[in-house]
Formats: C-alpha cells, sequence, structure tokens
C-alpha cells in the first residue's frame, strides 16, 4: 500500500446537469505527454465520500506512481454524503454516470501532460461496472480494466440496457480481474461476460483466482483481502496498461 496525504492530490469541482462532482486528481511529477487513467469508485465511498476511503485513494496514488495521470470522480453527487447507501443503489441512474464519467474524461484530458490518445479506464466493484459501461459508451479509451465488477447484467435506471449488452460497442481492449469464490458477480456470471465479449469480438483477457472472494484487493477489509491474488492482479494491470497504453511498468506493490 501507498501512503497518501493531501499533498498527493488536489480536487476541482466541474457541473454536471447542474449538479456539482467533485473530481480528485492524481498527477506524476514530470511534464513529458503521458498515459492517462480514469478511476470509477467502489460503493464504499458512496456514503461518506472518497476522502474518507484509504483504499481507494490508495489505489489512485498507485497508479500515479506508475506514471499514470489519474482522475477519480465523485459519481455520487446526485444525493448528499448523509443520504444512506440502499437509497443511491435504488435510485442509480447508468445514463447520469455516463454524464459522470464523460465529465471527468474531460478533465483527465485537459490536463496539460496527458496525451489524450493514451487513455484508459478502470474500477473495482461498482466502479468495475462503471468501467465496463464507460468503455462502451465512450470511444476515446484504449483500455479497460475491471475488477470484479458486479450487475453487469443488470439494467439500473429506466431506460437503461444492462451493459453486458453494451459489448457490442466496445472498442477497446479489457482485462477482467475476478475471485472464484465471488458471489457478485459468480463465476456463471464471469463466463456471461466472457461470452458477450467473445460474441463482440473485443479483445479481451480474464484472470480467476482460486480461494479469492468479492473485493480481494481490498486491504481495508481483513476478511475479503488475498494478498496473493490482490499482488498477482496488480502485477498484471499494470503491465496491461503498458501494453495498451505504452506507460512504464512500475514495481507492483509499491
Amino acid at each position: 500500500m501507498t501512503s497518501v496525504s493531501k499533498d498527493d492530490y488536489h480536487i476541482e469541482t466541474v457541473d454536471v446537469q447542474g449538479s456539482p462532482m467533485e473530481v480528485f486528481i492524481f498527477q506524476p511529477t514530470g511534464e513529458l505527454p503521458r498515459a492517462g487513467l480514469l478511476l470509477c469508485q467502489h460503493l464504499p465511498v458512496a456514503h461518506a465520500g472518497i476522502e474518507t476511503d484509504p483504499y481507494q485513494l490508495d489505489t489512485a496514488a498507485r497508479f500515479a506512481s506508475a506514471g499514470y495521470a489519474v482522475v477519480l470522480p465523485f459519481m455520487f453527487h446526485w444525493w448528499g454524503k448523509s443520504v444512506d447507501m440502499q437509497t443511491k443503489r435504488d435510485e442509480w441512474r447508468d445514463d447520469r454516470a455516463v454524464a459522470d464519467m464523460n465529465a471527468g474524461l474531460a478533465v483527465l484530458r485537459g490536463l496539460p501532460a496527458v496525451d489524450a490518445g493514451r487513455l484508459g479506464i478502470v474500477g473495482h466493484c461498482w466502479g468495475g461496472r462503471m468501467a465496463w459501461l464507460g468503455a462502451a459508451t465512450n470511444p476515446a479509451y484504449r483500455a479497460c480494466a475491471v475488477f470484479y465488477g458486479g450487475r453487469i447484467k443488470q439494467a439500473m435506471g429506466a431506460g437503461t440496457p444492462p451493459p453486458i449488452d453494451l459489448a457490442r460497442d466496445m472498442r477497446c481492449a479489457l482485462a477482467g480481474f475476478f475471485g472464484n469464490e465471488d458471489q457478485n458477480p459468480t463465476p456463471a456470471d464471469v463466463n456471461d461476460y466472457e461470452a458477450a465479449l467473445k460474441a463482440a469480438a473485443v479483445h479481451y483477457t480474464f484472470h480467476r483466482y482460486d480461494g479469492a472472494g468479492h473485493g480481494f484487493q481490498t486491504f481495508t477489509d481483513a476478511e475479503r483481502y488475498h494478498q496473493q491474488a490482490s499482488d498477482d492482479a496488480w502485477d498484471k494491470v499494470l503491465r496491461f496498461f503498458d501494453d495498451t497504453l505504452g506507460q512504464p511498468v512500475a514495481a507492483a506493490g509499491t
């Protein structure tokens, strides 16, 4: 894990359909053109905010330490931070999520050191679902990494399709990381994800880990964290982004 302080990032606020959204920005040192990543948050930050979640900040900082510019939009801005999490799940709308990700991407592309031709999207859990959705709705991405994203087969919001049905619109490479003990998504769900990507002729690679369940990279949760699977996945995701975005690989676990 990485020690993260407020000196490691800054926050910009952007307007999305009349609602202010915080965007956390992590930039490596140096001004050479570099690849950029949009990091989609996982569910625990829905309640109290990104700044309260050491795991989410650590994830962004680790990608930045590997040489990527990273933006992390707070996509639950549509509700007050004190609103209960179940309400946010029940009222979630994928059309607004797409608008949020596009607004975050605009911030990323506007950073002076970012090469707008080398952009990726990544997320864990809820954020894994968002990463799939973002990659399927915006052709700007060259790479997408999905960590144990659940509900990809489920529509969220009136008139919106399940993200799995949008695989046909995906134009980037995808890497997936899943625990074989997970219940959301189950191994059978992951098989369905794989079938959808194959049918859409998407270039993809899946990594499945025995003995690991949902949230196996979440070091703040001792019951879920699986260090061996987490370390291996960190190594593989950095190499995936290196291959697809042309960014140097830093040592995993730093």
